[in-house]
């Protein structure tokens, strides 16, 4: 059964989505590839006391990595994606082709970038880590203007 919440943030609201009280999915308002909203279930604001904990320590600048349980519904592949996403430390940035590299499969790039684009936990799955071979800013579900603002806010360059 799913049920959702919308908390507030430094970068707007943002929609938490339980599957059987397991975290499936964070959203931002106007995300690339967010789900239709009738499909979050119903609203309670009472779950994800820890989600939003851990949320708010995050934006403070004290909690560097999450460890919330999550549910991550997509293929084999887009799930060794948001794996490896998971694996990239705080305050760093991977390239696609880093990523494909790592998986195993060089000429994965593109998918890589596909699978990162789709990420259903923005934030706590680090998709915004993730930047193009010459270390420029590529597209992010959420914005380009916000991935700048969460690099700049994991590099210490800005504080909410």
């Amino acid at each position: 059964m799913k049920q959702h919440m919308v908390i507030d943030s430094p970068y707007g609201p943002l929609t938490l989505v339980a599957d059987d009280g397991v975290l499936c999915g964070l959203y931002m308002v106007g995300q690339r590839h967010r789900p239709q909203e009738e499909t979050f279930g119903e609203r309670d604001d009472t779950l994800f006391d820890e989600v939003t904990e851990q949320l708010d320590t995050y934006f403070a600048g004290e909690l560097k990595e999450f460890t919330v349980e999550l549910r991550l519904a997509g293929t084999p592949f887009q799930r060794s994606v948001w794996d490896r996403l998971r694996q990239i430390p705080y305050g760093e940035t991977r390239s696609y082709g880093e990523l494909a590299e790592a998986l195993g499969n060089l000429g994965a790039s593109r998918a890589v970038g596909l699978a990162n684009g789709k990420n259903p936990v923005g934030i706590i799955v680090p998709c915004h880590r993730v930047v193009g071979a010459s270390g420029g800013l590529t597209g992010y579900g959420g914005g380009l203007d916000r991935k700048q603002r969460l690099l700049d806010f994991e590099s210490g360059a800005a504080l909410f």
